[in-house]
Parts: C-alpha cells; structure tokens; sequence
C-alpha cells in the first residue's frame, strides 16, 4: 500500500447524489474502485464494537439477550466483524460466545478481545490468552502498547520487553488458527511522542503474524491531517492491511477515519451508534454512509443499508439510549425542513437541501411544523390526511392562521405531528370524538418532613352515552392523571393498552411571569411499531399534561380506526 491517496474530485451521477470522479464512462460507475494509497480497494472492512466499546459508555449495561439482539442485528447488517467482549475479563462474555457457538452468525465474523500477554510470562500460561482461545471465535482482535510512556509508567515494562509481548502474542494465536487483528492503543499519541519506538511496536505486530495492524486514536485528541500522515506511512511501509479505531473526544472521529481511509486504511472500526468510553467511539453508522455514499466504497449491499436507521435505533432500544435527533443520516432531523426557503425547494428538487435520498438510509424526509414554515410546508402535511386542501383552497388560509396563532400561544407543532393532526381535523369537522373528558379532581399530598406521598386523580369521561368514572394512584400527578385516563377509556377502547410513553418534556414559556408563566408539555408515546409525539399548553403544568395526554390517545385510537366497545357491565344489563 504504497504511494499517496488520490482523492476524487466530487460530481453527481444521475441521482444527484454520489461522489464519482469527472469523465468517468456509465459503465465504470458501478464497479467504480477508490484507490487509497495507490492501491485498489473493492470494500471497507467494518468491524463493530457495540458490544464491547459500547458496552463501556456511561449508561450501558448490556445482559446476555442484549448481545445476542444486538449482534444479530450487526449480522443482518452486514458488517464484516462484530468485537464481541473480553472473554477474560467478564464471564457474561464468555457466556454469549459459547451460546453464539451453538447458534453462528450467518454473515459476520465474531471476535474476541483482549491484551497481549503479561510481562514476563510466557503466552501459553497467561489466563487472557488462554480464555481468548476458549472464545472460540475465529478472530481475535489483541491490543498492546504503543506509547512508550504507558509502556514505562503504567505497565512498568522495559520497552524491549513490551516488543516481545506484542510478538509472543500475535505469533501464539496465529499459530492457533486464528485471524489477528492488532489494535496499535494510543499509536497517533505514541507515534508524536517516538515515532520509531511506535513503529517498531507495530513491526513487533508484523513479525508476529498479524493480519491487520489497527491504528488506535485511544484518547481522542489527534487531529484529521495528523492522522492521515501517520496512516499514510504505516499503510507505505508495511505489506498488512491498515485499520483506524477512533474516539469522539474532540469530534473528530468520523473524520479521522475518513481521513485514515484516504491515507490507505482499509478496515474501519467504531459503534453502530457512537457510544462509547468518555465522548464515545467513531460513528459506525455515518461512516458506513460516507464511504459507500460518496466515496463509492463498497461496505454493505444496498438493501442493508437502506435499513440502516431501523438498525441503528433498534441497537439504541436494546441500549436504552436515545439516538440524538442530529445525528447525522439516521437521527430525525437529518432530513428535517423547516423555513419556508428550505421546504419550498426541497419540494421542487430534493437536490437543493439533501445531500442524499433519505431512503438511501432508510430515514424519511420530515417538512416541520411552525410559523416560519411556510405555506408550502404546512399545505403539505394536510394534504397527507386531507388531500382535497390545496394551496388555493379557502381553509387553507385559516389552518395558516391557526398554526401561527396557536404557536403565538406557545405551542410547538415542529415536534408534535399528532397534535397538529388533530387540531387541523377538528378545525375541518373531520374530526372523531372518541371521548369527552367531564370531569378531573387530582390530590398530590406533600410531605412537609420531606417524604414522598402518592397523588390521586379522579376522572369522568363520556364515550358516546357511556359514563366512565374512576379513580387512580400515582407516583406524581401527571402519573396519576395518566393511569386515570388509561383505565377509564380502556373499558371502551382495548387499544389504549398498547401504548406506552417513552418521554415527557416540560418548559416553562415565559419565566419572568415568575408562577403566572404558561408550561408547554410534550408527550413521545408509542405502541411498538409507531412513535408520536403531542402537545399541550397551559397556566398549569397539570393541565398542559392533561391536553397532551389525552391528545395521545386520540391519535393512537385515530390511527387503530378504533370503535368504542361496550363495557362489560353495561353489556350484562342489555
């Protein structure tokens, strides 16, 4: 891997959408090769690290099913490795890799991690090594030092001897039939402070056997141009394959393993969904996009990556981490629109505010709700359940109207797509009446010496000619409100035990009205296989939560096509 990286000039192909080197002819584009450092590369190799870097984000707590879900959705996506644990270190590792066993990754290659071997014993008789051989897997990524320092200071090793346990190490576990992929820890650091002794660290690595030398950025600090110069003379002087592993902590990861990819690397490693120690690993998911996107690298089949943001927030569900809204291609707003300039030429040509097809990803273009939104904006989610409403049409003027109005208010439809819904359909006399709220009392009794006490909602509702009157217990008021609501409306409608809220928001709108200011509260809720979002605002923060509530029901039974049953004792009388 010799030379330096020829890097493409960006055009569009017929899409519109892919960086594709000028006068290239049709029939190259698509088996079109990128050529980092002079040689040809038809894939980057992705190796995953969720289940082992992720797993030592602040939050994450992985149990054995988790790992299974999780590597099971990797498998589908087609990343090449999936580093698995420490089987060494954590015996729940050890438990996935012996139930993977009975039950094999169909696509990707499992891998096992670990350190090379402790100072001054010999490889055979170190218990890491041993428990990475009993992994079973056929690769095992092993990491060692490449900085002289953490050598000296923190394994007090001389640096000879740390040469030979990288060695030892490699040559050992080759010897055992297994692919070696040795991650270089702190190398850009190592390389800045030695240069000679980092790489002769990895000459150790070569020397050994080891099929892949992974240059790591262990604290996260290196910069894009450094980077590539470091990789760009790894990738020259030795005849193994480069890799890049990447940490966020200046917010550079991404880049850097562009960068590094450019300079001559050819396998890449990071998190589906960058979690990760600290500020979290390279985004595994944005460069999967970048590099098949627009260098035209092949990574994964197209129809894998068309299902890359279902993936990505189904590893983020089984997390219980959220998927930040930003992030780049799969968050939902990477194909959000909002001022009226941006949606009006979005609508006319994707091209002129996407850089890509959503559905490349498998995200959706999102044209948000406010009064700086536009016309064009607004007409055109109407138009998604109101199709007859035209730009011309005269309610069209009034549900403008309406939203600014209602958004002078302190309402917030950019995020609450349900409530927009139902405020238009009311507006048009589309709408359904599925219940009427009569009546809500709630008691929240406060400790004076500090201790918690449950609050109590009553409610009363009417659903049809159908009285519903009951009463609930809940940690706070608005759970108590929430639990009421349930267990009154599912008498009538079934549905409503499928939902589930996910997340409650609440600002204050105006806070120099001191206790006067109105609240906005936002409710995310879902039923397993759809999310929405409502709101509602109000003086009080249980009312406010109230409206949202009870706009959340509405629109689960809206979209269920629910139909009120009747209730059991009322069936019994008849």
């Amino acid at each position: 891997m010799s030379g330096t990286a020829r890097i493409l000039s960006p055009s569009r192909n017929e899409t519109g959408y892919f960086f594709i080197p000028r006068n290239e002819s049709k029939s190259a584009r698509g088996r079109r090769n990128w050529k980092p450092g002079g040689s040809i590369v038809n894939k980057v190799l992705l190796l995953d690290s969720t289940l082992r870097d992720g797993a030592q984000s602040v939050g994450i707590s992985f149990s054995v099913q988790d790992k299974l879900k999780i590597a099971r959705l990797l498998d589908n996506l087609r990343v090449d490795y999936i580093e698995a644990g420490n089987p060494g270190s954590n015996p729940k590792d050890m438990e996935f890799f012996e139930l993977l066993r009975s039950h094999p990754l169909r696509h990707a290659k499992l891998t096992a991690f670990g350190s090379t071997r402790r100072k001054h014993i010999a490889v055979e008789d170190d218990a890491n090594i041993r428990s990475l051989l009993a992994a079973g897997t056929e690769c095992v990524t092993i990491f060692g030092k490449s900085w002289d320092i953490h050598v000296t200071e923190i394994l007090r090793a001389e640096l000879e001897e740390n040469l030979r346990m990288i060695a030892e190490t490699v040559a050992y576990l080759k010897a055992s039939g297994k692919e070696v992929v040795y991650d270089a820890e702190h190398f850009f650091d190592g390389y800045k402070a030695n240069p000679d002794y980092a790489l002769q660290t990895l000459e150790a690595a070569v020397q050994g056997g080891a099929d892949c030398l992974c240059l790591c950025d262990t604290n996260g600090g290196t910069f894009p141009d450094d980077v590539y110069e470091a990789t760009r003379l790894v990738a020259a002087r030795f005849p193994v394959a480069v890799g890049i592993h990447a940490h966020d902590d200046s917010g550079m990861a991404v880049a850097n393993s562009i960068m590094a990819l450019k300079a001559g690397a050819v396998h890449v490693q990071g998190t589906l969904a960058g979690f990760g120690e600290r500020c979290g690993n390279a985004n595994l998911a944005t460069i999967l996009a970048n590099v098949q996107l627009k260098l035209g690298i092949a990574c994964v089949p197209p129809d894998c990556l068309e299902r890359l943001t279902h993936t990505v927030h189904e590893v983020a569900e089984i997390s219980n981490i959220s998927v930040h809204k930003n992030t780049p291609y799969v968050g939902g707003n990477a194909f959000s629109h909002k001022g009226g300039m941006h949606v009006d030429g979005v609508m006319k040509n994707t091209l002129t505010f996407e850089h890509v097809p959503p559905s490349s990803v498998g995200n959706t273009r999102r044209l948000l709700l406010s009064e700086v939104a536009g016309r064009s904006a607004i007409l055109e989610k109407v138009r998604a359940f109101c199709p007859e409403i035209q730009k011309d049409s005269p309610e069209a003027a009034h549900i403008i109207d309406m939203v600014k109005q209602m958004e002078h208010q302190g309402y917030q439809f950019e995020g609450a797509e349900s409530s927009f819904e139902l405020e238009v359909r009311r507006m048009l006399g589309k709408s359904t009446k599925f219940f009427e709220l009569l009546m809500l009392s709630v008691l929240d009794e406060q400790s004076l010496d500090g201790g918690k006490k449950p609050a109590y909602a009553t409610i009363k509702v009417l659903v049809g000619d159908q009285l519903e009157i009951t009463a609930a217990e809940g940690n706070g008021p608005v759970n108590a409100i929430d639990i009421a609501l349930r267990k009154a409306l599912e008498v009538f409608y079934p549905e409503i035990g499928e939902i589930r809220l996910t997340d409650y928001k609440v600002r204050v709108l105006d806070s120099e009205s001191a206790t006067a200011a109105k609240v906005r509260v936002l409710i995310e809720s879902t039923d397993g296989s759809e999310y929405w979002t409502s709101v509602g605002v109000a003086v009080d923060v249980m009312q406010a939560s109230c409206k949202a509530l009870m706009d959340s029901i509405e629109y689960k039974l809206l979209i269920s096509n629910a139909v009120p049953k009747q209730p059991a004792a009322s069936a019994a009388n008849a």
